[in-house]
């Protein structure tokens, strides 16, 4: 089987409970069979500080549960809209060629994968120093994380394929900063170095209440003529690498683009898995505005169908600006896409005027 094949996701939710036991029920439901290469939990805890107790809660039990075998760890502060607290699971069938390898960065772990196809780093749930750095300084510090761990393990900053970008109140300020200008800055800075003419990583920014700044990543280095990666464009928008300085804002009088492509697709012989970035109704540079969540929802689902062309989403990622607008957009998520796994928090988008943003996962069958 070829790697889009081999990979699965899963979304599991709990229900009211105390953390540890809301945690233990989400690992009771992980895969016995399947290597576990990624867990991205969404909860909302009240603030920084019980955010970092919760999170080394979680961390412990990881490490009692696959002790030397860690997957990527991610505790991302998003209140879930259908449970108290919802795990993401990205697994793997190995076949008796691939090797897998588990180490770690700091405090972070993360897994290395390798295939006669290339070599597959999947990281996450890098942060800095949430509690006495601002945002700006943490969005640099993490950055300095993922430059460590690239150089650790021979990867060239422009073999990152798809990056999840985290930011704690993502349209605040911190003086005359804004948070997501902010990170665009750092972000903008740290790739400077690489050559990106195969395109920027598939990303989604989206925000979070506590949490600072947290990055996760997969990248991959090919080593097969059939196998490569393609940014994909959206006919119907602008690159937002592209984007006119009318719709940024400022950070230390800096407006450098947010650097990222509409997805970016893997290529395995005839399948292929395509990362679908953060997505919203954005025609052109523009927002639709004056629209409601129906309307807004329907452009974004033909923005995604621009981007996957004949591949069909596995998993997706519904970021609700609002919560009493979660019925409404799951009855219509049902309609659009029926049978696909979808997880619903509610989080402010990078954009004010925007109720609805989703991500995804598709694969070809």
């Amino acid at each position: 089987m070829k790697y889009p094949q081999k990979i699965n996701y899963r979304i599991f939710t709990a229900g009211k409970n105390e953390f540890p036991a809301m945690v233990d029920t989400l690992l009771g439901c992980l895969p016995e069979d399947e290597v576990i290469l990624r867990l991205v939990f969404f909860g909302m805890p009240p603030d920084n500080t019980e955010y970092l107790k919760r999170r080394t809660l979680l961390r412990e039990k990881i490490s009692l549960r696959f002790r030397n075998s860690q997957p990527a760890l991610s505790y991302v502060a998003q209140p879930p809209l259908n449970g108290a607290l919802t795990v993401e699971i990205h697994s793997y069938r190995p076949d008796e060629e691939d090797c897998i390898e588990f180490n770690r960065i700091e405090d972070f772990p993360y897994v290395l994968l390798r295939t006669h196809t290339g070599r597959f780093l999947f990281a996450g749930g890098l942060q800095g120093n949430i509690l006495n750095e601002t945002l700006a300084n943490q969005s640099q510090q993490v950055f300095e994380i993922v430059k460590a761990l690239l150089e650790k393990e021979k990867f060239p900053v422009n073999s990152i394929i798809r990056q999840w970008n985290y930011i704690e109140k993502i349209t605040g300020f911190e003086n005359e900063n804004q948070n997501y200008q902010s990170f665009n800055n750092a972000r903008s800075e740290f790739y400077a170095a690489a050559d990106w003419s195969n395109g920027y990583p598939a990303a989604t920014g989206i925000g979070t209440d506590p949490g600072g700044i947290l990055i996760d990543f997969d990248a991959a280095i090919f080593t097969s003529p059939d196998t490569y990666a393609t940014p994909i464009n959206n006919k119907l928008q602008i690159a937002a690498h592209n984007y006119s300085g009318n719709v940024l804002a400022a950070a230390q009088s800096k407006k450098l683009t947010p650097k990222f492509e509409r997805a970016k697709s893997m290529a395995f012989g005839d399948k292929k898995l395509v990362y679908i970035s953060g997505t919203a109704a954005i025609r052109g540079e523009q927002s639709l505005h004056g629209v409601g969540l129906e309307q807004q929802l329907h452009i974004t689902v033909e923005n995604i169908a621009q981007l996957t062309g004949d591949a069909k989403p596995v998993m997706l990622r519904a970021y609700m600006k609002e919560s009493t607008d979660y019925e409404e957009a799951e009855r219509l998520m049902k309609t659009y896409y029926p049978d696909i796994p979808i997880s619903y928090m509610c989080a402010d988008v990078c954009r004010d005027e925007l109720l609805i943003e989703i991500e995804g996962i598709a694969v070809t069958q």
